[in-house]
């Protein structure tokens, strides 16, 4: 069959029978659709009948999938090249995909480049050696430190409890290199979460702030469209994140400590602190917890704040969190956001 034989498809993203269609195909092909696509490519046969597709989350390839009968006819190609220029036209210039690693020749030839790679999962992007060069382009301390530690944090919004355990922390190590995710899918904007860290640390001199960009990773983008067993996907989102972190992140830069609270709450982020530390073991860095800081007797969380701001609860909040978030979460722009948090716990 000749190419010109199949129909373009595009959905943003596609709904009802459409979506059917495509979760039915994937399914076929031992596949899984991620409900968090965003923009859909399919290429059709005269018939209507799927015969390739691929979609778009923000700046990551997902769900790509060819029908057997069709391999060999460039349609993987024809597919990723769509989604590319979709990326381009709503200014996403660096792509990522995260693939079954026997898809790296398929990967490479399309232009993207190995990032890491796990028994479970390739991740790969669309520069070569992007990686490297972002951390090559960290800021580094000046002289020769003996003990140098790391701090990977969301900070949805900053608290006291953060700003603890980075002063315990920094008290631990003559550098502390503190990694602000970048990713935008909190509560609070990736800039506004990186402003309020900035104002909140300041005087512990010994610290340096990062932006993540896009390589420190969480597990709302992580696809698991090609994972067969579901109830494993939230193991291996993680040791690839810790992966990425140990062979790019602490070699570069000489992390020899990693600094995490302890985790009364949650479930999944005491799992990851637990691989934490054997994963980090192999590379030779040592997992430090610290006891999270206590307010009234209850552990201080970045959750409790945003729960308040639901009730409208300001005095708790007042003793939760530094000065500086404090005038952010009562300005107009804190407001807002509170407003947002409310309607989405109305809404379920």
């Amino acid at each position: 069959m000749e190419y010109s034989q199949f129909y373009e498809e595009f959905g943003t993203p596609f709904t009802g029978r459409k979506k059917k269609k495509v979760q039915e195909f994937l399914k076929s092909m031992q596949l899984q659709y991620d409900e968090g696509v965003e923009y859909t490519v399919n290429l059709t046969t005269q018939d209507g009948q799927i015969a390739a597709t691929g979609s778009l989350q923000q700046n990551v390839i997902k769900c790509v999938a060819v029908d057997d009968r069709y391999q060999g006819e460039g349609l993987s190609s024809r597919v990723v090249t769509l989604l590319l220029n979709h990326a381009s036209e709503v200014g996403q210039q660096h792509l990522f995909v995260f693939t079954k690693p026997k898809n790296r020749a398929m990967f490479s030839d399309l232009g993207f480049f190995p990032i890491i790679e796990t028994a479970d999962v390739l991740l790969m992007e669309n520069v070569r050696d992007g990686i490297k060069q972002y951390v090559q382009n960290l800021e580094r301390p000046k002289g020769n430190p003996k003990t140098i530690g790391a701090i990977v944090a969301n900070c949805n919004p900053f608290t006291n409890g953060h700003r603890y355990l980075i002063e315990t922390a920094a008290s631990q190590c003559d550098v502390l290199h503190l990694f602000v995710l970048s990713e935008d899918r909190s509560a609070f904007p990736a800039s506004v979460r990186y402003q309020l860290v900035k104002e909140g640390i300041r005087g512990l001199e010994n610290v340096i702030l990062h932006h993540t960009s896009d390589y420190l990773i969480s597990s709302a983008v992580f696809p698991t469209y090609f994972i067969k067993e579901q109830h494993r996907a939230e193991a291996i989102n993680c040791e690839l994140d810790l992966r990425i972190f140990c062979e790019y992140f602490a070699k570069e830069l000489g992390i020899t400590k990693r600094f995490v609270g302890t985790e009364p709450f949650c479930p999944v982020t005491n799992a990851y602190n637990s691989a934490m530390k054997e994963i980090l073991g192999e590379y030779g860095i040592e997992v430090v917890e610290i006891l999270r800081k206590k307010e009234d007797g209850v552990e201080i969380s970045a959750s409790r704040v945003r729960a308040c701001m639901v009730e409208g609860d300001y005095e708790t909040i007042r003793q939760l969190v530094p000065q500086t978030t404090f005038d952010f979460l009562v300005s107009e722009e804190g407001q807002k956001i509170a407003e947002k948090l409310a309607k989405e716990k109305k809404n379920g």
